[in-house]
């Protein structure tokens, strides 16, 4: 994951960095399941993806500026690193 500019804060930022990546790895999945057609299976994985991102926002709020600003780039950067995207 990614460590916290002040170590009292890491859990949160290990939990909002998971959360985030499991949003992303939720909505590319949710979007193969639209591509494919499969409403079933979209709207199974749309309801997972709004439990991750509430999650998320949940712990994020309680973080400083600059940690959220560090899992914001995470976010971003594991949009376009499919390596990143393992969970």
């Amino acid at each position: 994951m990614i460590n916290a500019i002040n170590k009292r804060h890491q859990s949160k930022v290990n939990r909002a960095s998971k959360w985030v990546l499991k949003y992303n790895k939720l909505n590319e999945l949710r979007n193969e399941a639209d591509g494919n057609g499969d409403e079933k299976l979209f709207y199974n994985l749309s309801r997972k993806c709004v439990n991750a991102f509430d999650s998320y926002l949940e712990i994020i709020y309680e973080l400083p500026a600059r940690e959220k600003t560090q899992i914001d780039k995470l976010f971003y950067i594991s949009n376009f690193n499919p390596l990143l995207n393992t969970l």
